[in-house]
């Protein structure tokens, strides 16, 4: 496999190429072309083509790819060929809804514990998952191998607990609070701002429909 980096765009990309790898070999496709999969992901042939030149010779010239052969190579790459436990910070509306999703229906992720500061929510179980207060986090990430949070406290907090997330050694946070975090570069940050991504749809709506009005 080729080591040079891969771009965080890249990257990004990789899960939707599994999720649409699954529906194919679930429909008995044995093989697929780079134009096959851009049609489906909406993603352009060229840049397939240089996503997968970044982990070496997936398919061949006149075949494609062979589907399972890729499925389970990114299987590997995505993690998804073992559980991996998330934890949950914050039961509030985003949070519970969150902790009703089923993660594990299209990726081998579960939110596998929850933590929240109000005493009515200590020590029960909510959706099937256990909530814990937050005093007991740093023990029960440790406990539990966890080092990946869903963060999704109010943003005045956030700083804090995310400060207490790093010392309990999580590496990985998925922030959907609009305060961008301050962590150590080996833990990696993945911000989800809703408000942000909404003004942004309504601003691209506007602005092609003012070029449209302009034609």
């Amino acid at each position: 496999m080729a080591t040079r980096k891969i771009p965080r765009a890249t990257a990004k990309r990789l899960p939707v190429y599994y999720r649409y790898l699954n529906v194919l070999l679930n429909a008995n496709k044995r093989r697929v072309s780079s134009t096959e999969l851009s049609e489906a992901v909406k993603v352009d042939s060229a840049t397939i083509r240089r996503d997968f030149s970044y982990f070496g010779e997936l398919g061949k010239r006149g075949y494609g790819y062979d589907v399972e052969k890729l499925l389970n190579f990114f299987k590997g790459i995505l993690n998804q060929d073992k559980l991996t436990s998330v934890a949950l910070v914050g039961v509030g509306s985003l949070g519970s809804a969150l902790m009703n999703y089923n993660f594990h229906q299209s990726t081998n992720l579960r939110i596998s514990a929850a933590f929240d500061p109000k005493p009515a929510l200590a020590n029960t179980v909510k959706s099937g998952i256990p909530v814990y207060p937050v005093g007991e986090m740093k023990k029960q990430l440790q406990e539990q191998q966890i080092d990946v949070v869903i963060l999704t406290v109010p943003g005045e907090k956030s700083q804090t607990v995310t400060d207490e997330l790093v010392e309990a050694g999580v590496h990985g946070i998925l922030n959907f609070t609009p305060v961008r975090l301050s962590v150590p570069k080996d833990v990696q940050v993945q911000n989800i701002d809703l408000t942000n991504e909404l003004q942004t749809l309504i601003y691209f709506i506007e602005n092609n429909n003012t070029k449209d009005s302009q034609k």
